[in-house]
């Protein structure tokens, strides 16, 4: 028994010694490989056409965002102000950008903490705006043996994840590190 006591004893003082530079890449590498793609593909759908589609988002970029403001102006987006434009540009801009950040682990503390505000909001947005709240199986529960919710389960998965670079940084193979940000 002693023998089987020392060596989970060293393995855990191992398992320390890594965790700081190991733990914050495997989030990133986690990140880039589960959520990348998903916010990139999301942020493709708002840009609308021609070299400068980003300044000009899509109809569906207005849908998704503001639903309900949308439906309101009968899907015209002349009808919608500003503030409306300028939502809906930040976000798009953000959603390419702050995985980017994340990916290469650039101010990476700061874009995961703004991933996990654009993922607050992405989550509201869907159960509020796009009626979510009123599914169950959408909504989801935690503690409910049935990990496949769309809002509770995978988010909170998602926020776990980006918390690890809030916390512990960008890890090694970053340009943090290479600039010597911590």
């Amino acid at each position: 028994m002693q023998a089987l006591v020392h060596i989970h004893n060293r393995l855990a003082r191992l398992a320390d010694r890594a965790a700081p530079e190991a733990l914050p890449l495997l989030a990133r590498f986690t990140f880039a490989a589960t959520l990348l793609g998903y916010f990139w593909a999301s942020a493709l759908t708002k840009v609308g056409p021609g070299l400068f589609g980003i300044f000009k988002p899509s109809l569906g970029a207005y849908a998704q965002i503001f639903p309900k403001a949308m439906e309101a102006a009968s899907y015209n987006v002349g009808d919608l102000s500003f503030f409306h434009w300028a939502v809906v540009f930040a976000g798009t801009v953000a959603e390419f950008v702050l995985p980017l950040l994340i990916v290469i682990g650039l101010f990476t503390r700061l874009a995961s903490l703004g991933m996990i505000g654009f993922v607050i909001v992405q989550s509201l947005t869907d159960l509020y705006g796009h009626g979510g709240i009123e599914h169950a199986e959408a909504l989801g529960a935690w503690f409910d043996r049935i990990p496949d919710s769309l809002i509770l389960d995978q988010r909170l998965l998602w926020v776990v994840i980006l918390l690890i670079p809030v916390l512990k940084g960008a890890g090694a193979l970053s340009v943090d590190r290479l600039i010597r940000l911590k």
